[in-house]
C-alpha cells in the first residue's frame, strides 16, 4: 500500500504525462498550420508516447491497490514563433518531467517503497533519452538555420517516425 504522499505524487505525475501529451498536440497543430506535416507527425507521435507513459502510471497505481485520479488539464501553450521555438519549449517541458520523476524517486526512496522505485527506474532512463533527443534536434535545427533543403529533409525524416509501445 502506498502512503498518501506517494499516492498523490504518482497521480500528479500521471496527469502531468497527460498534460505533456496535450502540449505535444498543440505543437503538432502549429506545425500542421505551417504545412510542416513531418514535424507535425513528430509531435503527434510524441503525444502518443506521453499518453503511453501516463497509462503506465495509471496501471501501476491501480496494480498497487490504489485509485488513479484524473484531473483537469490546463490549456497548453499554443503560441510558437518557429519550429525551433516549439522544440525548445518541448525540451523545457521534458526537463520539468525529469525533475518531477526525480522528486517521485526521492519520495519512493524515503518511503522505502521498493515496487515504486523499480517502476520509476524505467522513467529515469526514458527521460535521459527524451532530453538527449530534443537537444539533438534543437542543435540540428540551429545548424541548418536558413538552409531550406536541409529543413525539408528533416521534415521528411520526421514524417516517417512512428511509435510502437514496448512489448508490441
Amino acid at each position: 500500500m502506498l502512503n498518501d504522499q506517494l499516492k498523490v505524487a504518482l497521480n500528479d505525475q500521471m496527469n502531468f504525462e497527460f498534460y505533456a501529451a496535450h502540449s505535444y498536440l498543440a505543437m503538432a497543430a502549429y506545425c500542421s498550420a505551417e504545412s510542416l506535416d513531418g514535424f507535425a507527425n513528430f509531435f503527434l507521435v510524441q503525444a502518443e508516447e506521453e499518453r503511453f507513459h501516463a497509462m503506465k502510471f495509471y496501471n501501476f497505481i491501480n496494480a498497487m491497490g490504489e485509485r488513479a485520479t484524473i484531473q483537469q488539464l490546463k490549456e497548453p501553450n499554443n503560441s510558437f514563433s518557429s519550429v525551433l521555438d516549439a522544440f525548445e519549449k518541448a525540451l523545457e517541458q521534458e526537463k520539468e518531467v525529469t525533475k518531477s520523476i526525480y522528486h517521485l524517486s526521492d519520495l519512493a526512496l524515503d518511503s522505502r517503497e521498493h515496487a515504486t522505485i523499480t517502476f520509476l527506474k524505467w522513467f529515469i532512463e526514458e527521460q535521459v533519452e527524451e532530453e538527449d533527443m530534443f537537444d539533438s534536434i534543437i542543435q540540428k535545427l540551429k545548424r541548418i538555420d536558413d538552409d531550406s533543403n536541409a529543413f525539408f529533409m528533416l521534415d521528411d525524416e520526421f514524417a516517417k517516425r512512428s511509435f510502437t509501445p514496448e512489448g508490441e
